[in-house]
């Protein structure tokens, strides 16, 4: 159960893939559920900050531009950094549209914006070192050591041909968010940090793109206690939180104080790429003050996660 929350409470949401579809027609049929259940808890009296992920359409720019410089030598391949810019506002533009029109049917005229949001990232990130993250199309070994031989990281991709890959950094910081505090302070719903925000490095006052895609859990997070939100919510594709997940002892946990949720990282409890980011991330969060709580759940149960009848609470 969720004690002594204020009555206005700050949340950052986290939306996860299945909250966005794939192509544009099953991202406009997603959206439109989950704007209902992102407005359910703006109608409760929530202050909502909305980060989601972009792992399909990001792939899919990459993929746009990467077919059109094949097609045309002329064309440069466009940075990663700008594509995770695109995906911002591809996605952020159905997300704002849909969900002011289920407000507005609910008679609650509050403006939704989108924040084409940069995230810091270290440049000695280990993860430089080895990137691993698959994105766009694949290619042919002989297409891959053409990239290859241009400095830019390729990998075989489970025997289905080659992809570019890219690092994972972990953020630092969140450059407008005295922007999303500003908004989000005034009234207004925010979108923000889209696909885990355009990943950037400082050198002075300049900022760099970085050849990376940040995981939107540790970016949901992060934003979340800058902000300082009472609460975030991790949303995904079950329930709870499980440990021996797939087993016939499977458990599923209501609760994990972060003690418990180190203690089943260490087993190797929950799989990379999944679920594990998003344990994390609720770790990072609630330990970052005292009285900070996660919550792990299902979209359409995030109402009754906040009200304390389900879900995997983290703090």
């Amino acid at each position: 159960m969720i004690e002594n929350m204020p009555k206005k409470r700050k949340i950052v949401i986290a939306l996860g893939g299945n909250a966005l579809g794939v192509t544009l027609k099953e991202q406009k049929a997603a959206v439109k559920v989950t704007a209902k259940a992102i407005a359910d808890l703006i109608e409760d009296g929530c202050q909502v900050i909305i980060c989601h992920g972009n792992g399909p359409q990001v792939g899919m720019i990459d993929m746009a531009f990467d077919s059109a410089a094949r097609l045309d030598p002329k064309l440069q391949h466009i940075p990663m950094s700008v594509c995770v810019a695109m995906s911002q506002g591809y996605i952020g533009y159905d997300l704002q549209c849909f969900l002011r029109e289920e407000l507005l049917d609910r008679g609650l005229s509050i403006p939704v914006a989108t924040v084409i949001t940069q995230v810091v990232v270290d440049q000695d990130d280990p993860s430089f070192l080895t990137p691993t993250k698959p994105i766009g199309s694949f290619m042919t070994k002989e297409e891959a050591d053409v990239l290859a031989a241009e400095g830019i990281a390729v990998a075989e991709d489970a025997g289905r041909g080659y992809r570019r890959v890219v690092a994972s950094p972990k953020p630092v910081d969140i450059i407008e968010k005295a922007t999303i505090a500003a908004l989000s302070d005034a009234g207004h719903v925010v979108i923000a940090g889209g696909g885990g925000g355009i990943p950037v490095m400082r050198g002075g006052n300049a900022l760099k793109g970085a050849a990376a895609v940040v995981d939107k859990d540790f970016t949901s997070a992060k934003l979340a206690e800058v902000l300082g939100a009472d609460f975030l919510i991790i949303l995904t594709a079950v329930e709870k939180v499980a440990i021996n997940y797939g087993r016939p002892d499977v458990k599923w946990l209501d609760a994990l104080s972060p003690e418990q949720a180190r203690e089943y990282i260490a087993q190797g409890q929950f799989p990379k790429g999944s679920m594990l980011p998003k344990v994390q991330a609720a770790l990072m969060f609630a330990g970052s003050k005292p009285g900070r709580k996660a919550l792990i759940t299902l979209l359409e149960k995030a109402r009754d996660g906040i009200a304390g009848r389900t879900g995997t609470v983290i703090g």
